[in-house]
């Protein structure tokens, strides 16, 4: 059985999936799963991989649960395509496999990009997410959006950060948060959420605070005030969308 499997979804990633699979050639198992993709993703994926499979998208959390299914390692590694494991965190990673231990799993920094900027403050970093974690006991959670693996039993930390390119600029960001703010409005939804008087309003104004104020944001000079301007308009346009799509099934 492989040790140490790494698992990545991917969809129309041509110009950047070869630095990521770049960083994971460490792994026993590298499976990609591809979504559909219309360039050459899934070609540039077998050069690292014979373990390419394609597959409808089935939301965020389902397709990496898909993913997940296909790995043969005894650990797994969850990594995005516009993510990079550096070095240090490689040998941390190995070295949790090799010795196998008692915790479940572990939870990883990030250092967040915004251009060529790592931003540190606003709640940027360290930003701990759970990306490695014994394959029989981690689940993606099935959201619409901002999936997150759980697991049973104990957890620990990972020193070394993953480096994630999440965005390139305020362009990119605005491009991407229509599709996001829809999806957390359906997954609300789904929820049975309801939105409260005047939330539309008053949740966008704290986002900006907790951004820019409490987080420290203002420490990134302008950027952070961007960051927290973008961040009160995508929780506006979430909390928008949630009341239109009520309105729309007839339940506001």
């Amino acid at each position: 059985m492989p040790r140490l499997s790494v698992i990545v979804i991917a969809l129309n990633q041509e110009a950047h999936i070869a630095a990521c699979l770049e960083t994971v050639r460490f792994a026993d198992d590298l499976v990609v799963v591809d979504t559909g993709s219309t360039d050459g993703t899934v070609q540039v994926a077998r050069t690292f991989t014979d373990r390419v499979l394609t597959t409808p998208w089935r939301g965020f959390g389902a397709t990496k649960n898909f993913a997940l299914d296909q790995a043969r390692g005894r650990w797994v590694f969850s990594l995005d395509t516009d993510e990079r494991v550096p070095p240090a965190l490689a040998a941390e990673i190995q070295g949790v496999v090799a010795a196998d231990g008692p915790l479940m799993g572990y939870r990883v920094p990030r250092k967040n990009y915004f251009g060529d900027r790592w931003v540190r403050w606003g709640g940027w970093y360290p930003d701990l997410t759970l990306r490695l974690f014994r394959r029989e006991a981690g689940r993606f959670v099935e959201r619409e959006v901002h999936e997150e693996v759980r697991v049973q039993g104990p957890v620990g930390r990972l020193r070394t950060p993953l480096v994630h390119y999440t965005y390139t600029g305020v362009r990119d960001y605005v491009a991407r948060m229509d599709r996001y703010a829809r999806l957390a409005a359906a997954e609300m939804l789904k929820q049975g959420r309801r939105p409260r008087p005047g939330e539309a309003i008053w949740r966008p104004w704290g986002a900006f605070l907790k951004s820019y104020l409490w987080r420290l944001g203002f420490l990134e000079g302008s950027l952070g005030f961007t960051l927290a301007r973008l961040a009160a308009v995508y929780t506006f346009l979430k909390y928008a969308y949630l009341e239109e799509l009520l309105r729309e099934s007839g339940g506001g």
